[in-house]
């Protein structure tokens, strides 16, 4: 077997496409392969499938292809235009890649698989393609798959905002409860950010939201209860943004008194920090007894542990008057404790409360939120941070997004090499 027929067995080029030139570069470590087609070959025209003949060429394209034996490799070809006696003249559909790319279809799907992995640089690095090369294929690849996505409203979603850069500059993420992926990205966390999202759809699809997690930032509720009907209903504020405000009084709390006492050379609360804001359950084995020791004592941060530890026991409610009562009763407890932090976080609750008990109905969260900002997080170290917020989006729709990322030969396509 003389080496064209190996070279041709291998990429699975097949009649009536041939080899008809390979060149190496040792040096440079490259391979260069010319295909054409044999001659008075007939072709389906791309619109009407009636087979035509060739009219003539294009010029000559190349496609980066994967390795062969660790050199680069590139596959010439001049596609055929045929003449078609109702549409004329059409140049027919390339099956080495898509429309600009000048990578085969096997290159370009290795790319997306190793960008989900790495970072672009790290790519551009190790297949020997230049940066923006690398880019334009997974801004591509993101630009393919959202336009393939359905264009639907999730019944159940999260808003959240993720830090672009140092200096409060924030994204506004959306994301899709029940699917686990970011279903929209915009810039800043004001009102008008969310409400892009929500004037791509109809009043009647955005009837069919059942329920949105977020925070409680005046902004996304202002947005969400101008164009969701029924918000006040559906709107849940996240059990762990609500927590949060318990536990930071209680925090202050213990460094108002640590500061106190240790004025009075008392250190009794030194190193205590997470003492008081771990759960009970959560308290390390070893500090078990330093801890019970602590609870013993009269402390104003004693008094209020032990309000943060009773107000999670209204999570536990699962119809919206019985959570309320619960919470009417902890108010009344809280804001009779002398404990000013703690009397500050009840009011802020007070204020806040209809949008909490719909936890009881609803149950989500903005868990699945924060795991998605790890994971962006993540991202971001890869890229060692993002100057461009288009490029972060992308960035966050290509890990994120659930989309269908790869490309996809076209109807009519000519297949030269082995899929």
């Amino acid at each position: 077997m003389d080496n064209t027929q190996f070279i041709t067995d291998l990429l699975g080029i097949t009649e009536p496409w041939f080899i008809a030139r390979i060149a190496t570069n040792q040096v440079r470590k490259r391979v260069d392969i010319w295909v054409e087609h044999r001659p008075e070959i007939e072709l389906p025209c791309p619109r009407c499938d009636e087979y035509c003949s060739v009219y003539d060429h294009g010029a000559e394209r190349e496609f980066r292809h994967l390795d062969l034996f660790q050199m680069q490799t590139f596959i010439h070809v001049r596609l055929p235009r045929i003449r078609c006696k109702i549409h004329g003249v059409l140049q027919v559909v390339s099956g080495l890649g898509e429309e600009g790319s000048g990578m085969t279809y096997e290159f370009e799907r290795f790319v997306l698989d190793l960008a989900q992995e790495c970072s672009v640089e790290s790519i551009s690095r190790l297949v020997g393609i230049h940066w923006h090369s690398c880019w334009r294929t997974v801004s591509r690849a993101v630009e393919r798959g959202r336009a393939r996505k359905p264009h639907v409203m999730p019944q159940r979603f999260g808003v959240d905002e993720k830090s672009f850069a140092k200096g409060h500059k924030y994204e506004t993420l959306v994301y899709d409860i029940d699917n686990g992926t970011v279903e929209y990205v915009a810039d800043n966390r004001e009102q008008s950010s969310l409400e892009e999202y929500y004037r791509q759809f109809s009043k009647e699809q955005r009837a069919q939201v059942q329920s949105v997690a977020m925070d409680m930032w005046d902004p996304y509720i202002a947005a969400t209860k101008a164009y969701i009907p029924d918000a006040e209903k559906k709107i849940v504020f996240d059990r762990f943004h609500v927590m949060k405000y318990v536990v930071d009084a209680v925090d202050k709390v213990r460094k108002d008194e640590h500061a106190t006492l240790k004025a009075q050379g008392d250190d009794v609360l030194k190193g205590t920090k997470y003492l008081w804001l771990w759960s009970q359950e959560n308290v390390p084995q070893w500090r078990k007894e330093e801890f019970d020791s602590l609870r013993n004592r009269d402390l104003k941060v004693c008094k209020a542990w032990a309000i943060k530890e009773n107000f999670r026991n209204m999570w536990e409610y699962r119809y919206e008057g019985c959570m309320r009562k619960y919470f009417d009763e902890w108010y009344w407890w809280a804001t009779h404790s002398r404990l000013d932090p703690i009397i500050n976080a009840a009011k802020t609750l007070k204020r806040h409360i209809d949008n909490v008990v719909t936890y009881a109905r609803h149950r989500i969260t903005n868990a699945l939120g924060e795991s998605l900002n790890a994971k962006i997080e993540k991202v971001k170290r890869f890229a060692c941070g993002y100057r461009n917020r288009e490029h972060y989006k992308t960035a966050i729709y290509f890990h994120c997004g659930g989309l269908d990322l790869y490309p996809r030969r076209k109807r009519h396509a000519l297949q030269i090499i082995g899929a």
